[in-house]
């Protein structure tokens, strides 16, 4: 089992482009279910049936394990099945009557503008590390790009003359995106801080007092304690600037299918989350102004 999970995975990076840190959860779910075929003694991938399927699901539900991550583990099991079946190193798919459970659907959590704009002002721009903070957030919130995006960008990725950053997306996929004026000065006052050998175009962009990377548990930190001086959201990450990017852009107009191309998704459909955020903004500004509301 572990020699199909291990030629599965490498499958999905060598093939398929998954990200690491979708590698990672798909790992992790697959040596989860094989520590439970082996406590229920199923000593090979050819004897699971969808009854042992429907009992491993159980198992997640009874433990307390939320409907988002088994809808999750049951993904990740219908994936590397069905790779097993069409290299025929499995009789039959015992994933395909599955039902995944209903994940109830939540709006993205995002700052308003003027939250932003305190979060922006926070960081303390008369030292090398506050300079350095604040080049991170005004990037975040100038191109919406994802914490492992940026943790990974290195000087080259910059053109600050011509106002673009190139980012490596999920799949390995780059794209390039405007970065804003304010997010372009933040970086060449952080930048002005290094020295000449830790500014080649290989050099990681960010680095910490030490000179190394920003590691993303790091970033994480730094930017759940500006978010928290300045608003009270559930959610206090990157995940929420990038959020607060795309909502801001299309109050103010922005084409959807521009909005998906600067994000990085893959499908329109995911970008669509951030109208009904738009427009349960306009039904709550309709309900507090309209007379006859």
């Amino acid at each position: 089992m572990h020699t199909s999970i291990r030629a599965y995975l490498e499958y999905l990076d060598g093939e398929r482009n998954y990200s690491p840190n979708t590698l990672l959860a798909y790992e992790h779910d697959l040596f989860q279910f094989t520590e439970f075929l082996r406590a229920c003694h199923v000593g090979s991938l050819h004897d699971v049936r969808r009854e042992t399927l429907r009992v491993f699901i159980r198992s997640l539900v009874d433990s307390g394990v939320s409907k988002k991550s088994v809808a999750r583990k049951i993904a990740s099991l219908r994936s590397f099945f069905k790779y097993l079946r069409r290299r025929n190193l499995v009789p039959s798919n015992p994933t395909l009557t599955l039902v995944t459970p209903k994940v109830e659907s939540r709006l993205p959590q995002h700052l308003d503008e003027r939250a932003v704009q305190e979060m922006l002002d926070l960081p303390d721009r008369t030292h090398a590390n506050g300079r350095c903070e604040a080049a991170i957030l005004e990037v975040f919130y100038s191109t919406g790009m994802r914490l492992g995006e940026l943790v990974n960008l290195n000087i080259g990725d910059i053109d600050l003359h011509g106002g673009t950053v190139r980012i490596r997306g999920k799949g390995r996929k780059e794209r390039i995106v405007p970065l804003g004026k304010k997010a372009n000065d933040a970086i060449q006052a952080h930048l002005h801080d290094r020295s000449g050998t830790q500014k080649e175009p290989g050099c990681p962009l960010f680095v910490r007092k030490n000179g190394n990377r920003w590691y993303p548990v790091a970033v994480s930190r730094m930017v759940k304690r500006f978010i928290a001086s300045v608003s009270e959201i559930e959610k206090k990450s990157p995940h929420s600037i990038r959020h607060s990017f795309a909502t801001h852009m299309l109050n103010r107009g922005a084409d959807l299918r521009a909005v998906k191309e600067l994000l990085g998704h893959e499908s329109l459909s995911t970008t669509q989350v951030y109208t009904h955020v738009s427009t349960e903004r306009m039904k709550k500004v309709y309900r507090q102004s309209h007379p006859k509301a």
